[in-house]
């Protein structure tokens, strides 16, 4: 069967199970519209009656992980003022949002059931009240309609929303393991809390993430086409395609690599000459990362004073460098 000509195209692979004339032939159809043709090539030409069996590849995410912990160094003194990701910003709907309900509204759109928010401890009531806290009954109805009907989908939001405070600020890594409760024994999408992030495709960069999770069974991570000028403030990747142009096997990357160590280990087959592939803050991530970031602060191994999420990610089984990476048309800023 398996050197049958029809077959083949719609096939990874197959094997025989039984010996006793009881046994079955099974095959590994490579989509569903395959599994359908393959089924009428075995009925058709082999007079054989067929089962289906579809497989998973892993549990499914439900979280999704906010660091809003930082100052806002480089956004001073307006992060005096309020914190970043409560920055005021016009959303494709013409509605102005803080930063921060963007990036949680694209979470939920994308499937995610839960929100975790990693804060400040001085900065929890802004938050909180934020998604929490209906406006004065006198101002609600000043309030058009519309906004009215999106004042109570703010508290709705607010419902699936919870906050872990950093009581110290030691790093990206630092604040990702302070959820480590919240998170729990399961995959998390991770998102940056000072980042916007948008799709020129229809799916959500978050939506092709979880995607990408659930076909590949190892952690994810979001990567742009970035110009060499601007390489040394990402984290830059290079490996081998699995899908071309869309889903990369990660053999090695750096956190913020010079260009003469880029040009030398850092290109991505088929990317023009001066292109690279760059980390743009979005991530699904198995649950081992706790472990790996755990051995890390406890034995003191810091990059540039801090701990980095970046080194811990290169540990294990769960380890970005060991998994398929995703690479969509996506922009943050």
């Amino acid at each position: 069967m398996l050197g049958h000509a029809p077959l083949a195209p719609h096939v990874w692979g197959g094997k025989g199970v039984g010996s006793q004339g009881d046994g079955a032939a099974q095959f590994v159809a490579k989509s569903p519209a395959d599994q359908k043709a393959a089924i009428e090539i075995l009925e058709r030409d082999f007079g054989l009656g067929c089962l289906t069996l579809t497989l998973a590849t892993g549990p499914k995410v439900r979280k999704a992980l906010i660091p809003a912990a930082g100052f806002g160094t480089r956004l001073f003194p307006a992060s005096k003022a309020t914190k970043k990701e409560l920055f005021p910003v016009i959303d494709r709907d013409g509605v102005a949002k803080p930063a921060i309900l963007l990036i949680v509204e694209e979470a939920l759109n994308a499937g995610i059931e839960d929100v975790v928010i990693i804060v400040q401890e001085q900065d929890l009531e802004a938050f909180q009240s934020f998604f929490s806290t209906q406006i004065s009954i006198e101002n609600f109805n000043k309030l058009p309609r519309h906004f009215q009907e999106y004042s109570r989908r703010i508290l709705d939001i607010g419902h699936r929303v919870t906050f872990v405070t950093q009581t110290a600020q030691e790093g990206f890594g630092h604040a990702v393991y302070c959820a480590r409760k919240a998170i729990g024994d399961e995959p998390f999408l991770l998102m940056l809390g000072d980042h916007l992030y948008h799709s020129e495709g229809p799916a959500s960069c978050a939506r092709q993430l979880i995607e990408a999770y659930q076909r590949s069974g190892t952690s994810v991570v979001g990567l742009r086409r970035t110009p060499e000028s601007q390489i040394a403030n990402f984290g830059t990747a290079t490996g081998v395609w699995i899908e071309p142009d869309r889903l990369l096997n990660v053999t090695e990357f750096a956190e913020k690599p010079t260009a003469e160590y880029a040009r030398s280990k850092l290109r991505a087959p088929g990317l023009p000459e001066g292109e690279y592939l760059t980390f743009f803050g979005e991530y699904v991530i198995g649950p081992r990362i706790f472990t790996y970031l755990e051995e890390h602060i406890r034995n003191n191994v810091r990059e540039r004073g801090e701990f980095q999420l970046t080194s811990a990610t290169a540990g294990g089984d769960d380890a970005l460098r060991a998994g398929a990476h995703r690479l969509g048309r996506q922009s943050a800023g």
